[in-house]
């Protein structure tokens, strides 16, 4: 089937209507018609090949969310009508320890919602600025939000389950004190699901005019972290840092507030490295410099469920297809609070 998207044929060149091919649903696939589609950091690297291996005409857009329209034959688990999300996996190989263990995103032969491989036409994945989108059931996810506040859950597909993963995995809750480094798409949501999983939450900005906007968002302290003495009193009280930031900056900076055994975590992807840290600041105190890539199927499920039951959304503002270049340029300024999202109705003027 031939479905409205939008998209570029070259990195040098904007974002344009175009059309794309869907498979027709198979005996395990989901077809979705979707409503609304979050605008991440992430698509604009690949679409202007920031990132390596950009393959074009590129339909980015992985925090996908909307409604079934078909299913096929051995789909049990969903059913016409029913809200659903699909966030950054469409596939992965099933077979591995990976994919046993519900951790697709690690698989080998994981593939993504835009940009790699498939036997779809034109031979590489597109994604979700696009009016439709047919995938395995396995990658389907439910949404238990309320439907009037489905676009804002979109974002969660990826800035929600790329936050949320790490703070599971080391533990964030009571009694532990979390560092969120970036007040942005990724960071705006690390300080709601810190907070929410009851960790004591210390935000980090650059910019002394977020302070308000962090505490709001459910930081209990706020740091400026060109401010030294700022800086200077966390020293060494840190359980876990969650580094959100895109670009390159140093790392040392943050590596010093981290208690012994303190992770610092990065799940920002800067276009190009950042500087080398200084290994005495890791092992005068047994720190670690970690990294987390979004999260397995079971686990985003999970995060969606627990913002669900907290009332949990992203802070959205909403765009109409043709402003996705303008989209692009103000997120590169920092001037969205704190995620674009595409009303995919408007894919179809």
């Amino acid at each position: 089937m031939t479905v409205n998207a939008y998209g570029a044929h070259a990195g040098d060149q904007p974002l344009e209507p175009l059309q794309i091919i869907r498979r027709e649903p198979g005996a395990h696939d989901v077809q979705i018609d979707i409503a609304f589609c979050g605008v991440c950091h992430s698509d604009l690297h690949q679409v202007r090949a920031e990132w390596e291996g950009t393959l074009f005409p590129c339909v980015p857009g992985h925090e996908i969310v909307g409604r079934v329209s078909a299913i096929g034959a051995h789909v049990n688990g969903f059913k016409a009508g029913d809200l659903v999300g699909v966030g950054c996996i469409v596939d992965s190989c099933k077979r591995c320890d990976d994919c046993l263990e519900g951790l697709e995103n690690y698989c080998d032969g994981m593939v993504g919602t835009y940009n790699f491989p498939t036997p779809d036409a034109p031979g590489w994945t597109q994604g979700g600025y696009s009016q439709r989108i047919v995938v395995h059931e396995r990658y389907v996810l439910r949404i238990r939000h309320p439907e009037a506040q489905l676009a804002a859950v979109a974002p969660l597909l990826c800035a929600g389950i790329t936050t949320y993963s790490p703070l599971r995995h080391w533990n964030a809750g009571p009694g532990k004190k979390v560092g969120v480094v970036g007040i942005g798409g990724l960071g705006h949501m690390g300080i709601k699901l810190a907070h929410a999983l009851g960790a004591q939450v210390v935000a980090f900005t650059t910019s002394d005019a977020k302070r308000e906007a962090a505490r709001q968002l459910g930081a209990d302290d706020v740091v400026v972290s060109r401010n030294a003495e700022e800086m200077a009193a966390h020293a060494k009280s840190f359980d876990l840092i969650l580094n959100t930031v895109a670009a390159p900056h140093d790392l040392d900076a943050f590596l010093v507030l981290l208690k012994r055994d303190g992770a610092l975590t990065l799940v920002g992807a800067p276009a190009s490295p950042h500087p080398s840290p200084n290994v005495f600041n890791l092992i005068m105190k047994r720190r670690s410099v970690a990294g987390s890539m979004i999260g397995g199927i079971a686990e985003t499920q999970e995060m969606l469920d627990f913002c669900a039951e907290r009332g949990i959304v992203a802070d959205i503002e909403l765009i109409r297809a043709d402003e996705i270049n303008d989209a692009y340029a103000r997120m590169l300024e920092g001037d969205v609070k704190y995620r674009f999202v595409i009303d995919n109705a408007t894919l179809a003027d």
